[in-house]
């Protein structure tokens, strides 16, 4: 039997504390049989100012938020989808990419998904903007991983919004979906469920949804609700609010039984538009 763990968190502007937290919550994981390991969103900082990535950044495959990464991974023997670090950008001062490491169970990195699809966005029926272009570089690649479960996908966030995202990556073998992200609170409970279960369910494969749940010290409010879905679109098991783990279990059988006896994958067909 494998088993899978959301991580949800709500991290706050002190990356040692932030890391302290992960550690804490990673270790639990472990303990209850996890062999893999996806942590939210900006799980390093939640900074008062977006800016403040900027300050925390690393080269990639060199500094404190990466070797934590790896010594987690080892020292748990577990597979582990580092939500997102601020890795830096050459030749741009102003920006960084929001960037996704997984790390197998001896610490290796092994791969790098940079999101691609930024949060520039006026909330609907709020005053809340966003605008995360002003300090993140979008990726221009999608990323999909062999792991000993199956074939994991990556994703961040508003990712979620675009499916042909998630098409093409299940073109490409997913068969789980790794999926760190940060909703906000007004977001999250407009569509945060909705989207991932559709997600599930239209590519017929698990979802690991790891969440920040919670009031944060910048005063921003996330949604929480950490999942981890199965192929027909069940949720396994959820948490609400507030720090903690979301465990279950891999199940390939599951998996290629709804594939076999349901094939929409298969039934996809490309059309001109007509008028």
């Amino acid at each position: 039997m494998s088993i899978m763990a959301a991580i949800q968190m709500v991290s706050g502007p002190s990356v040692a504390d932030n890391l302290a937290v992960a550690a804490e919550l990673l270790a639990q994981a472990a303990d209850q049989g996890a062999q893999l390991a996806v942590l939210p969103e900006n799980f390093a900082l939640m900074d008062r100012q977006e800016e403040g990535k900027l300050a925390v950044s690393e080269a990639e495959g060199d500094g404190p938020i990466q070797a934590f990464l790896a010594e987690q991974a080892d020292r748990h023997r577990l597979w582990l989808v580092g939500g997102t670090i601020p890795l830096r950008v050459a030749g741009d001062e102003r920006r960084v990419y929001a960037a996704c490491l997984l790390y197998d169970d001896h610490g290796r990195p092994v791969a790098r998904y940079d999101k691609v699809h930024l949060f520039d966005v006026q909330v609907v029926g709020s005053a809340e903007r966003y605008a995360e272009s002003a300090t993140i570089a979008p990726g221009r690649r999608y990323v999909v991983a062999d792991t000993p479960l199956g074939r994991l996908g990556l994703a961040v966030c508003y990712d979620l919004r675009f499916p042909e995202q998630f098409r093409t990556m299940v073109g490409h073998g997913m068969e789980i979906l790794a999926l760190p992200a940060a909703f906000t609170a007004t977001t999250g409970a407009a569509h945060w469920d909705v989207l991932l279960r559709a997600r599930a369910i239209e590519n017929q494969c698990y979802v690991i949804a790891a969440a920040q749940g919670g009031r944060h010290a910048n005063g921003r409010e996330t949604y929480g609700d950490s999942l981890i879905a199965d192929p027909w679109g069940g949720v396994l098991q959820r948490l609400p609010q507030g720090p903690g783990v979301v465990l279950a279990e891999w199940n390939r059988e599951h998996l290629e039984n709804v594939r076999r006896q349901f094939p929409a994958l298969t039934h996809r067909v490309d059309c001109e538009i007509g008028e």
